[in-house]
């Protein structure tokens, strides 16, 4: 059975994901209606769990205590839902892939030419199409990974289709979709799934190189 995350677990994990981010922006990537984040927002920050900053640039964020109890609930969620170790697995066929992402990321921003590094400017159709081709193979070997987590957390339902949507994008001739950080594009939604992996199982990236 697949485990719906509790609304306010929610915004603190989302919070965690986004950053400072506004109440539009939370309700969005938590699958919530507007006026229910802002509720949920307002009590956490009671609780001293989140932090509105107003003036010229407005916005919530994670507090460090909020931080921590997200992670407490995070591991009580996974034991209350005996889906540790499926989660464990998937977490550890998608690390098997992350350093091919990056690679293949490097490889559409740069291009080497006569021992020069230069600027990849999306013009020579033949070297996009051979990364595309990269992107598309490592794309068939995490969708099964999300579909994977899907089946077990309601929260990672959404991996598929975003991912699925910053390849056609690239397909389509949109370089940007690729690896901008500003937009969902693929390495955005990738950045994200590894960094909710890793605030899900309570790792820290560091470990992840030793």
């Amino acid at each position: 059975m697949t485990v719906a995350t509790d609304p306010e677990l929610l915004i603190l994990h989302t919070l965690r994901l986004k950053g400072f981010v506004d109440a539009e922006v939370v309700a969005n990537a938590a699958r919530l209606a507007e006026s229910s984040a802002s509720e949920i927002l307002v009590l956490l920050a009671a609780q001293g769990f989140v932090a509105y900053r107003d003036g010229r640039i407005r916005g919530w964020s994670l507090t460090a205590a909020g931080r921590s109890e997200g992670e407490r609930q995070l591991a009580a969620e996974l034991d209350r839902a005996g889906c540790r170790p499926v989660v464990r697995a998937a977490y550890g066929q998608f690390v098997a892939l992350n350093q091919k992402l990056l690679v293949a990321c490097t490889r559409w921003q740069l291009r080497s030419i006569d021992d020069l590094t230069l600027v990849n400017d999306h013009t020579d159709a033949a070297y996009d199409a051979a990364v595309i081709g990269e992107l598309d193979a490592i794309d068939d070997a995490v969708q099964p990974i999300c579909q994977q987590l899907a089946s077990v957390m309601d929260r990672f339902n959404h991996y598929n289709g975003r991912f699925v949507a910053a390849r056609v994008r690239v397909h389509a001739g949109d370089h940007d979709w690729f690896a901008m950080p500003v937009i969902d594009s693929y390495h955005s939604v990738w950045f994200e799934l590894h960094e909710n992996l890793l605030a899900t199982l309570n790792l820290e990236r560091t470990a992840e190189s030793r």
